[in-house]
């Protein structure tokens, strides 16, 4: 009899929907109150509740876990929906920071955040839309 190998997503390997929950809320609270973010966070509307629950769905399907967040947004064209706002090295850092920061409180394994960290620094570098941005270079854009 043949078993096929399962392997262990970053959504279960972090402790699944508990942890990219507190992920999240740790996240928005330390761009609430880090000075380094106020930039971004002024970028938000007053009330984080809606922002959290997409920001949740969307880390959860990412991660591996279930889909909660394409099935109702579709593709998540994050830069795209971001275009609306300037975002720049100083936005990236800043967004960084707060993500660091709540992944080194929730995530144990060393290694998973390590993992998932890097991978959201290049999504935060890919996120940047200001003049000049080396993506848009790379893409024919001035």
């Amino acid at each position: 009899m043949e078993t096929a190998e399962q392997t262990e997503t970053i959504f279960e390997r972090i402790g699944g929907a508990q942890t990219i929950e507190r992920l999240v809320d740790l996240f928005y609270d330390r761009m609430d109150t880090l000075p380094e973010a106020k930039g971004i966070r002024a970028m938000h509307a007053a009330d984080l509740g809606p922002t959290r629950d997409i920001l949740k769905r969307y880390l959860s399907e990412w991660t591996g876990g279930p889909r909660l967040y394409s099935p109702e947004k579709g593709h998540p064209r994050l830069r795209q929906r971001h275009m609306m706002v300037s975002i720049g090295e100083d936005e990236r850092d800043a967004w960084l920071l707060c993500m660091r920061g709540a992944l080194e409180e929730t995530v144990s394994d060393t290694e998973a955040l390590e993992g998932l960290y890097e991978k959201m620094a290049g999504l935060a570098d890919w996120m940047r839309n200001k003049p000049g941005n080396p993506h848009d270079v790379r893409r024919g854009r001035p």
